[in-house]
């Protein structure tokens, strides 16, 4: 019995591990669906310093970072089945590989998994970091020594340069993505160009870059026209995938800089000369939408019922009167409060929807409506699909078998039948009289 107690501790210290590992993952739920513990990987520990503003705001706001350099031994984003962080940022641009078990695959599991991910490049961007954009639906310019030119939309300052220096104030129009609050002064960006995958419906650009602006070598005479141009350049781009992982790609990690926060602006051709850039509000406020602290929804308590009663039935009749209620309510990084719209529809569908409706809303997040069941039965199905620029999808379905009527819940006497009783009953009763009168009259 003695010999077996090493064996007895480790198999305790194990499970106890286990037990541990989801208070440690900090995973997003259901009721509190912000991420929380981030996983911050780095080419330069220096980083940390000249990028501390950033990092500070996330702190502030509750979240938990990680700081580990690119190529550290003993990097993992899971242990035992769990996932110890619930986002990522890479800002490792150069990073031919990373350490540990963390590599390209491991990466594209972890968004897989419903994980976020912010990643930005610059100029030194490997093929591992190219790589991971590309799986996301983001090509980087091939040309390994291409940056973003403007020679019409760059910033005002002492040493003119080479126009690499952007003032970019191409932003998208979303509230939901970039707040309330509109972003008055440009942003800054160095960096190189990239562009959507055209085959990838789930890829936007929230900051675009001029029409005058082109991907190229500023050291070099251009031999042949640039691949990328104007509009077809996109600076920063974010994606919602199908299960509403989010994530962020920039080709500036100077973006996200102190210098680049503090440092005032003015557009090359306008007057106004801003006292600080637009980086930090911009960069904030796409944040909290990556880590889910705006425009994620839920939909909760979805019911239906005959018109007059509260039950829900097994089944319904054809031509029955029916109610569908469903509350919908809004993450704004510490409670949920009502979402409030006007274009929730739901569907009452077999193979194709025969009946659409717009739900009506109570300004407290529940959203109903009523509607007469069609003269059609089958196996019919709830269907709410909303999916709206910003927000994380909503999929909503519930089955329900419509019957027809009993043989004995028909009406007995239709009105639009009326004229064949009366000739049925006139035919019968001149039969008697034509009776009567044949055989007591001669």
């Amino acid at each position: 019995m003695v010999s077996n107690l090493p064996l007895l501790k480790t198999l305790a210290l194990t499970l106890t591990i286990i037990s541990l590992l989801p208070s440690l993952s900090h995973s997003f739920s259901a009721e509190t669906p912000t991420d929380r513990r981030i996983l911050v990987l780095l080419d330069d520990l220096a980083v940390r310093s000249s990028h501390s503003s950033f990092f500070s705001s996330l702190s502030s706001r509750g979240f938990d970072l990680d700081f580990r350099l690119a190529d550290d031994p003993k990097l993992s984003l899971q242990r035992y089945g769990q996932h110890l962080y619930d986002a990522l940022v890479l800002f490792s641009p150069s990073a031919a590989r990373f350490g540990g078990s963390l590599d390209h695959q491991a990466i594209l599991d972890f968004v897989d998994a419903g994980h976020d991910l912010i990643l930005a490049a610059d100029s030194s961007a490997s093929d591992l970091i190219k790589g991971i954009a590309t799986e996301c639906g983001v090509d980087f310019d091939e040309d390994s020594e291409a940056v973003v030119i403007d020679h019409s939309g760059y910033a005002v300052s002492e040493a003119e340069g080479d126009h690499t220096l952007i003032a970019a104030d191409g932003f998208i129009r979303a509230d939901a993505i970039l707040g309330e609050k509109p972003i008055e002064a440009p942003v800054l960006f160095r960096g190189i160009a990239h562009s959507l995958n055209t085959a990838n419906s789930l890829i936007l650009k929230v900051l675009s870059a001029s029409p005058s602006a082109y991907s190229a070598n500023p050291t070099t005479k251009l031999s042949s026209p640039p691949s990328l141009t104007g509009s077809a350049i996109s600076l920063v781009s974010v994606v919602q995938a199908r299960n509403n992982a989010r994530i962020l790609i920039s080709g500036s990690l100077d973006l996200f800089s102190n210098r680049f926060f503090k440092s005032g602006v003015q557009k090359v051709g306008t007057s106004t000369e801003h006292q600080k850039s637009g980086n930090e509000q911009f960069v904030t406020e796409i944040s909290k939408w990556v880590f889910h602290e705006r425009g994620h929804l839920k939909a909760v308590n979805v019911s239906h019922h005959k018109l007059g009663e509260s039950s829900e039935p097994a089944m319904y009749r054809i031509n029955d009167d029916l109610e569908y209620s469903v509350e919908i309510y809004e993450w704004s990084g510490t409670t949920w409060k009502p979402y409030v719209a006007d274009d929730v529809q739901v569907q009452f569908y077999m193979m194709s929807p025969y009946v659409l409706k717009t739900m009506s809303s109570d300004q407290e997040g529940l959203y109903s409506t009523s509607f007469k069941v069609p003269d059609v039965y089958g196996v019919f199905q709830f269907k709410v699909e909303y999916q709206r620029l910003g927000y994380t999808s909503l999929s909503l379905t519930k089955q329900i078998p419509v019957r027809p009527f009993r043989h004995n819940e028909y009406e007995r006497f239709i009105t639009a039948a009326y004229p064949y009783y009366g000739a049925s009953f006139s035919t019968m009763a001149g039969f008697f009289i034509f009776s009567i009168v044949y055989l007591y009259h001669k």
